[in-house]
């Protein structure tokens, strides 16, 4: 649903309130951040921005990390853990301007609908090439890349091999560095294993 114009919030109002807390807009719709993610969020996002800007080098697209304001429009402004600007000219003094190359989304208990049905929708419509979706228990990286107006799957991780990111050359990445923050030894999820009647053959 969209308001009318009155009721909802936009860039110059949003630039008056205090950096105490942490907010996003979306078509004017105020939404307050967790104040204090969880230390594995935050561990993943120093592990994947330490990895990406190693990648990347001096080259012309640099990661940098949140809080940092991305204004998508008067009405659209977003905070999200991790982007890539390519156009060193969209990086103002305050805050970024316009459409990043790359976007990553660390998930949370806090965060996970919003960061995969509301900010999903929003990065499409502004024609984000490409939207990472980090997911830290069972450690988990789903790619998606703009297809005309919508996202589509071009590859699930998890915590072993390497990959490259389809649309950044150079983007090349070791997925066990990555997900290294993350304590794999106890999950509790489907595995290969020996069936029972494999004995009864021998």
């Amino acid at each position: 649903m969209v308001l009318p114009n009155e009721q909802r919030v936009d860039w110059l109002e949003y630039q008056t309130w205090s950096d105490e807390r942490r907010w996003e807009l979306i078509d004017g719709h105020p939404y307050l951040m967790a104040p204090a993610p969880r230390p594995l969020h935050q561990q993943l996002v120093a592990s994947f921005h330490l990895a990406m800007a190693a990648a990347l080098g001096r080259g012309p697209c640099q990661v940098y990390l949140s809080p940092l304001d991305v204004r998508l429009s008067d009405w659209d402004v977003v905070q999200p853990d991790l982007l890539v600007l390519c156009d060193r000219s969209q990086l103002l003094s305050t805050h970024v301007e316009g459409a990043p190359s790359l976007v990553v989304e660390i998930l949370s208990p806090s965060s996970a609908r919003h960061d995969r049905l509301r900010k999903l929708a929003l990065y499409a419509r502004y024609g984000i090439p490409e939207y990472w979706i980090v997911t830290p228990s069972p450690p988990l990286l789903e790619v998606l890349v703009l297809d005309g107006s919508s996202y589509r799957v071009a590859g699930v991780h998890a915590e072993v091999g390497r990959f490259a990111s389809p649309t950044l050359p150079g983007l090349d990445l070791d997925l066990a560095e990555l997900f290294e923050p993350c304590d794999t030894s106890d999950l509790d999820e489907v595995r290969e294993a020996t069936p029972p009647y494999t004995a009864a053959r021998e």
